[in-house]
């Protein structure tokens, strides 16, 4: 068996593959060079990608031997997943095996503009020892909301609400009964009320054609002007123009953006200019722990799919 892996994976996951006897190519940049992608893939069983490279219906068009995709995380927009399914190669991914991860870094998001520890930490460096600028707010007591309430916002929320925060989330495919909200307490309401009532947005939804620009002029024109918006999971959901006019006008007070539409931006990006807008380069699932779970669980699964046994990670391609 030949095995391409095209973007940033962990050893662990490379070393399973090669104690089967598998031939292993990994090339992280792979992925941007569309030709050399194609050429590998004539002798490939399975490809492992993350979110660079785009398996779409022209490359698995292409001549090829595939027989499984598999996505280390958890997010789908880079695959196409409907002509996987008419090419029947199955696709696995890590699923929720970074999901602790991107629950820690919201809460860091939180409380990077609660508590101004690094800009703090700079300004005694300088000689400086103004606690009047520094002085923050507690956590305790704000409402956070949670737009998608999946196995992430789900651990958001156990970590906010042990924080004393509230919690409430708006997600269509959650009903009153699921774990979520009936074990872990958040207050299942409307996308208008997470918008209009939350001290801090946090996204956990994916890219689609319905959430596309989902927190745009209109949304920031409802939130709380103390408002902090945190975005943990897909470039395009939120409307970045009509971020920064939001912030540039103090209509709200912040944003953490792990994610753009463009990564990486480019260097003449508006929101770079905007000290209250912090961005992180796609780092919210990147842990040493997450990375080794997304790296051995995706492995085990290509394995699985390769010698002939369905995957418990399974993609389902919906219509």
């Amino acid at each position: 068996m030949k095995i391409v892996i095209t973007e940033l994976n962990w050893p662990i996951g490379m070393e399973m593959l090669r104690d089967k006897g598998w031939e292993v190519v990994y090339e992280p940049g792979l992925w941007n060079d569309r030709s050399r992608l194609r050429e590998q893939l004539r002798t490939a069983d399975a490809i492992i990608v993350r979110n660079q490279t785009q398996v779409d219906a022209e490359l698995l068009d292409w001549e090829h031997r595939l027989k499984a995709i598999g996505r280390l995380g958890v997010g789908l927009d880079n695959l196409d997943l409907q002509a996987a399914a008419k090419k029947n190669i199955p696709v696995v991914f890590g699923k929720n095996a970074n999901a602790t991860s991107v629950a820690e870094y919201v809460i860091s998001g939180i409380f990077a503009h609660g508590r101004l520890l690094n800009e703090a930490a700079a300004s005694v460096r300088t000689g400086e020892w103004n606690r009047k600028r520094f002085t923050g707010f507690e956590v305790a007591g704000k409402t956070l909301g949670l737009i998608g309430i999946g196995e992430i916002g789900h651990r958001v929320a156990a970590r906010a609400r042990a924080l004393g925060m509230k919690v409430c989330g708006y997600d269509p495919y959650v009903s009153p009964f699921d774990f979520p909200v009936a074990e872990t307490g958040i207050e299942l309401t409307s996308y208008a009320r997470v918008v209009a009532e939350s001290d801090f947005i946090s996204l956990h939804v994916p890219l689609t054609a319905q959430t596309r620009n989902l927190m745009n002029r209109d949304a920031f024109g409802k939130m709380k002007p103390n408002a902090v918006l945190i975005n943990s999971a897909r470039g395009g959901i939120v409307n970045e123009a009509d971020l920064n006019e939001a912030l540039e006008t103090g209509r709200i007070a912040g944003a953490v953006l792990d994610v753009l539409e463009q990564e990486p931006p480019a260097a003449e990006h508006p929101l770079f200019r905007r000290a209250e807008c912090l961005i992180t380069p796609h780092i919210a699932g990147l842990t040493e722990e997450s990375q080794v779970r997304t790296a051995s669980m995706v492995s085990a699964e290509i394995i699985n799919e390769l010698e002939g046994r369905v995957s418990l990670c399974r993609v389902r391609a919906r219509n």
